[in-house]
């Protein structure tokens, strides 16, 4: 069936994995005149990034408040629908189309930096060959560096009956036969909630089960109350502090969903999203000298990301949170650099966080909580989308914009967002944390009118009539002070 196993070539990096952070640390290994060799276990490069994950689930959001006409109901009332009827065949159809260009532009993208792929499943031998089991047989591949960037799986529990059908993970709902007409979300995490609110801008009726009893721990809470107020509106049944104990296929599109609490929800489908772990089953970790916590995550060096062996790396949901996106690319390209020798500026201290619900979340810097554990004196600007003339334009009945700004220096703290475009909004308010802004570069600068990046003019303006007027502003103070030096040069 498979030819002998012999040496094929040694490389200078080989890459297991080709999602964000595999396909970063591979070109930048081959911009430095490196050899590259890629393995790419699934059916095409992209990893969960391009297959199940992020872009899937952007598209599919896309295409629902595209076909349902979300974004004109503001105008023209709930009962609103650009496509009456649509089918699970509607999101799929512009699903596969964004997928197959996403793959042409990653293989054409290794193609021309002369990195080599190979399809199959890799698994060390010792710290410095994997073993390939291919579509061309077994091969041994030797390198002198190595990035783990396998990413990770959704974690599948025994007590939830899944199916493949009616009770399905977060990769398989990707494959949908037939649109729920009653879904029970189990686990309000990132992937849970942007599902939930997804399917909810279809008209089906979602229920949310989180034994927690917040969502979302990590973003500002006013951001959260108010997005969980919009989910309510809408007819979304939140269950918190409630842990699911059974989800079982009572019959044909039938399911039951037991909770701790002895109460049993019926509906025709289940989505699992309580979590994910590390896909590292296969990896032969041990021959490496390596090993993974409970959930088959590794543990590495946040600066230049390499493992407890030196010449191994590891980069992206492998290596826990943030696990974005596009905080892997920048993993994988620091990876990549430190490995070869090559000066890599650390990552900035703070990178925007995306939540694709419906609406928006994005995020920035330190949320409300975590700028009064630290004790700084602060105060907050909040800016409604509704205010604003763009918003007016759009029909935007909610979501909102909030800065925090510290008293003393004057210096933006933290920008939060929930609403119509927040994770393209965000990206202003990182400009000016990063390059240590203050509240006067907002309220001197002119923005685009009508935009609803007008509303970081509008949020410092609320924040400044709040501030104490007796501090004039930094660069008021400049001013003075250029002017006293003029006078007496005069």
């Amino acid at each position: 069936m498979s030819h002998p196993h012999h040496l094929k070539a040694s490389y200078d990096l080989i890459v297991i994995g080709s999602g964000p952070s595999g396909k970063r640390a591979a070109i930048q290994a081959a911009k430095l005149h490196k050899s590259v060799l890629v393995v790419e276990r699934g059916r095409r490069v992209g990893g969960v990034s391009v297959h199940t994950g992020t872009i899937p689930s952007k598209t599919l959001r896309e295409t629902v408040l595209n076909l349902s006409g979300w974004r004109e109901r503001g105008f023209y009332g709930r009962a609103y629908r650009a496509k009456h009827h649509i089918s699970s065949d509607d999101l799929m159809t512009r699903l596969n189309i964004t997928l197959h260009h996403e793959v042409e532009v990653l293989e054409h993208q290794f193609a021309r930096n002369g990195v080599d792929t190979i399809r199959g499943a890799a698994r060390f031998l010792d710290p410095h060959s994997v073993l390939v089991e291919g579509e061309e047989g077994l091969s041994i591949f030797r390198g002198d560096q190595f990035l783990i960037a396998t990413g990770t799986k959704p974690y599948r529990p025994a007590h939830i009956g899944f199916d493949g059908e009616h009770i399905v993970d977060s990769d398989e709902i990707l494959e949908l036969k037939r649109l729920p007409r009653q879904l029970v979300v189990v686990g309000a995490s990132v992937i849970g909630v942007e599902y939930a609110s997804i399917f909810s801008a279809l008209d089906v009726k979602v229920t949310v089960v989180e034994p927690n009893t917040a969502i979302l721990p990590f973003v500002d809470r006013e951001l959260v109350d108010e997005f969980v107020h919009d989910l309510r509106d809408r007819g979304v049944a939140l269950r918190l502090g409630c842990k699911v104990i059974a989800a079982v296929v009572e019959g044909p599109q039938h399911c039951v969903v037991t909770t701790d609490d002895g109460r049993q929800i019926h509906c025709d489908m289940v989505l699992f999203s309580a979590g994910r772990e590390g896909a590292v089953a296969d990896l032969g970790l041990e021959a490496c000298g390596l090993a993974c916590d409970d959930r088959g995550r590794l543990s590495v060096d946040k600066a230049t990301f390499q493992t407890s062996v030196p010449h191994i790396y590891a980069a992206g949901d492998i290596v826990g949170f943030p696990s974005l996106a596009s905080t892997s690319m920048e993993q994988g390209r620091i990876a990549a650099c430190h490995a070869f020798g090559e000066p890599a500026p650390p990552a900035p201290e703070f990178f925007p966080y995306g939540i694709y619900s419906v609406p928006e979340i994005s995020t920035v810097g330190m949320n409300e909580e975590q700028v009064r554990e630290r004790g700084i004196p602060y105060e907050c600007g909040v800016a409604r989308f509704r205010e604003t003339s763009r918003g007016h334009i759009m029909g935007i009945h909610s979501g909102f914009m909030k800065m925090i700004f510290a008293l003393e220096t004057r210096r933006l703290l933290g920008a939060h967002i929930v609403g119509e475009g927040a994770t393209e909004l965000i990206h202003i308010g990182q400009a000016v944390l990063n390059l240590q802004g203050t509240l006067d570069y907002f309220v001197e600068n002119t923005f685009n009118y009508p935009t609803l990046a007008e509303a970081y003019k509008v949020a410092a303006l609320d924040a400044w009539n709040r501030m104490p007027k007796q501090q004039p502003s930094v660069r008021a103070t400049t001013k003075a002070i250029e002017a006293v030096a003029r006078a007496m040069g005069a």
